[in-house]
């Protein structure tokens, strides 16, 4: 529980805040940016017009949506050994996967309706590095530190 909690809750906040600063370059609050993702549960006008409740349920949602991130690798590492003896590779890998995932599947099925990732090659490529370096990455090493003893018991020596 605590690999899932603290890749989770630390991923999480690596993503938010990147967001957080690259918008605040652009004159866009933090509460206006936890909207944003509440907009996907909401709708873009109502998490707007819910001003500082949404942004904060948005905030929640991402926290919410992170840790469960964390809780399906952990739980595919507990399976696949590979997951915890090639984190630093397996990590970024699911980051990407992840970035993916919710921009083309995720956001378009939510009630923005509409995919992410479309934006300019200098925004989205830092996004997509985050998502693998500082959100898979984060994920699969703390995974890789609790279940590192597990999978050498299994016979699998850790080569990381």
């Amino acid at each position: 529980m605590r690999a899932i909690l603290a890749g989770g809750l630390l991923g999480g906040a690596f993503d938010i805040t990147y967001a957080c600063v690259v918008w605040g370059f652009r004159g866009v609050s933090p509460i206006r940016v936890g909207q944003s993702v509440a907009a996907g549960l909401l709708g873009r006008e109502a998490a707007v017009a819910g001003g500082v409740p949404t942004g904060l349920l948005g905030f929640a949602l991402h926290f919410g949506i992170a840790l469960i991130m964390a809780a399906v690798y952990y739980a595919a590492a507990t399976r696949v050994p590979l997951l915890v003896k090639r984190a630093t590779i397996c990590g970024p890998i699911y980051g990407l996967g992840l970035y993916l995932v919710m921009n083309y599947i995720v956001l378009p099925l939510s009630a923005i309706g509409r995919a992410g990732g479309n934006g300019p090659w200098y925004l989205v490529l830092p996004e997509i590095a985050v998502h693998m370096f500082l959100v898979g990455l984060t994920m699969a090493l703390f995974t890789r530190r609790a279940l590192a003893g597990r999978v050498q018991g299994e016979g699998i020596a850790r080569s990381e």
